[in-house]
């Protein structure tokens, strides 16, 4: 079966929501049309269809993947990425360019800090070889939402946390006027103080961060 957007479209449409959109896209600060559905209910139109699909092969998924980012609502966005978290255990080394792809198009913090934790995560420990020169390539980027990925790709590494490439990115961006970063290294090491507190505190103590960054880090540290 192949993936056709236009009988996704007619279960969008099902259930959309005009009151809904309204509000979805005030959240986004109207840069996207949304169709209004409620999360839960769009997921599950996106999880069956994928699945009714099934395996796409990668020049599919690849062409799936950017014909869904060319559509006017953001709904198509989300499944697109989930399209990719999907094919996980068929990902070759290429996934990365996809994923790529999908952070500097159409960017906002909703899909980028997604891909993270959907694709970024898991690709890094498929292809460790990849960390240093994607990641160091991002993180000296011009495109912040890159950077912001190159921060935040280890947040769910608790113990396996490279910690030196953590601090590292960290302060090649902390003087960022940018929210997005700022908030970035807030986040990451939030999420890293749940597994060392101490290292958090002493990293927060011995280097200047911006206000918003140092609150976020230390938020769950008593």
């Amino acid at each position: 079966m192949k993936f056709n957007i236009s009988e996704l479209e007619e279960r969008f449409l099902f259930l959309a929501n005009p009151e809904n959109a309204k509000g979805a896209e005030a959240y986004m600060k109207n840069q996207f049309k949304f169709y209004g559905i409620y999360t839960t209910e769009r997921r599950k139109i996106s999880s069956d269809y994928i699945k009714e699909v099934g395996i796409l092969t990668p020049k599919e998924l690849e062409k799936t993947v950017k014909a869904l980012w060319k559509m006017p609502y953001r709904e198509y966005q989300y499944i697109g990425q989930e399209l990719i978290a999907f094919h996980k255990k068929h990902w070759t080394e290429d996934i990365i360019i996809l994923a790529e792809f999908c952070i500097v198009n159409k960017s906002w913090w909703d899909t980028v800090d997604s891909i993270a934790s959907l694709i970024l995560s898991s690709n890094f420990q498929l292809y460790p070889h990849q960390i240093i020169p994607i990641t160091n390539r991002w993180n000296s980027s011009s495109n912040f939402w890159l950077q912001r990925s190159s921060i935040m790709f280890q947040k769910s590494y608790k113990q396996k946390t490279n910690t030196d490439l953590l601090a590292k990115y960290i302060l090649n961006c902390n003087t960022s006027k940018e929210f997005f970063i700022q908030k970035a290294i807030g986040w990451a090491l939030r999420e890293y103080s749940k597994t060392d507190a101490e290292w958090v505190t002493q990293f927060v103590s011995n280097h200047p961060l911006a206000p918003l960054s140092k609150r976020e880090a230390l938020r769950l540290i008593s």
